[in-house]
């Protein structure tokens, strides 16, 4: 049984637990297997659960004092997106697309400084958690 089906098979058990209806991505089977394992109570898609995770984890930074320009909120942005359909992130990563667009790694050292091994070391701990 492919994820697809899956997924449409416990949206019909019980549709009030499962949030999110469409495209599947690959990372979505690690949402059907927390969920099968009755580690989440509701199986919602991965990406979306990533999304939640980073908005909290901004909100801590926010809140910690970190000030992100906004070149560094669209990075993270796109960091986010990467671990949502990746599981992780490493500073090699940076040298595809879409990061290779925007300057690769060069660029992200330039833009994040020391901080950018840290920050993807503790994005993909708490994104892909």
């Amino acid at each position: 049984m492919d994820p697809e089906a899956l997924w449409a098979a416990y949206e019909a058990l019980d549709k009030s637990r499962v949030r999110g209806s469409g495209h599947r991505t690959l990372t979505d089977l690690v949402s059907l297997v927390r969920y099968a394992l009755s580690e989440d109570e509701e199986l919602v898609p991965y990406p979306q659960k990533v999304n939640e995770r980073f908005s909290r984890w901004l909100l801590q930074q926010e809140h910690a004092g970190a000030n992100f320009s906004q070149e560094q909120l669209r990075w993270l942005g796109e960091i986010r997106d990467h671990i949502a359909t990746s599981l992780q992130i490493s500073a090699a990563d940076l040298d595809y697309t879409p990061f290779v667009e925007r300057g690769g790694v060069g660029k992200a050292y330039e833009v994040f400084g020391e901080q950018l091994a840290p920050l993807l070391e503790e994005l993909t701990e708490v994104l892909a958690a």
